[in-house]
């Protein structure tokens, strides 16, 4: 019997993949919390930058490998979790607050994107955006259709939380921010290893 979703147009790959993967990752996907947080300590653009390149890298991935995300071990995805928030909440401690003067030209450099980059890439593998993914790769036999549509999802995700974390920045004093995104990424790592306690 043919896939269903085999006929579909490229538009419409891509519509079914951005309305599934949204509503998935909406409903407590960590990464809102990551994102709302990264933003706290680190630009706007360089936050937006970061997590482009890396949720598309990871659909890439997910649409490339399908089948071998859903088999990744939890143990080993909440450690790299884990992992990844702690040096997340270590990395935004041990930055310099930086002076008013400097503060428009502050946290846009590479330190700041990898940061921002591997916070959002390294985290939550196998998690029901991605495999999402991988199975509509596999029931449209396309990867371009899932990958877009995938893909946008994540970044309208990571605008809504964006939005959070630069309401939180304005009302909050730069050094109380510094604290809580640390504070943020250190129990969001506490979550993780959590998750391989109860397994």
């Amino acid at each position: 019997m043919p896939n269903s979703l085999t006929n579909f147009s490229l538009p419409s790959i891509v519509a079914i993949a951005y309305i599934t993967i949204l509503t998935a990752e909406l409903v407590g996907d960590k990464a809102i919390y990551t994102i709302s947080t990264l933003v706290l300590r680190f630009r706007a653009p360089t936050v937006i930058a970061a997590m482009a390149a890396a949720f598309a890298a990871k659909m890439t991935i997910a649409v490339l490998l399908g089948r071998l995300i859903t088999h990744i071990p939890s143990a080993w995805i909440a450690s790299l979790s884990a992992a990844a928030f702690f040096t997340t909440a270590l990395l935004i401690w041990s930055e310099e607050s930086p002076s008013p003067a400097r503060v428009a030209t502050a946290n846009t450099g590479a330190r700041a994107w990898l940061t921002c980059f591997l916070s959002l890439f390294l985290p939550e593998w196998g998690d029901p955006g991605q495999v999402a993914a991988a199975a509509l790769t596999l029931e449209t036999r396309s990867p371009l259709g899932p990958w877009l549509g995938c893909t946008l999802a994540l970044t309208t995700k990571g605008i809504l939380a964006l939005a959070i974390g630069i309401s939180l920045r304005d009302r909050l004093p730069r050094d109380k921010l510094r604290l809580f995104a640390s504070a943020s990424c250190c129990t969001l790592g506490v979550l993780a290893l959590a998750t391989i306690i109860r397994w």
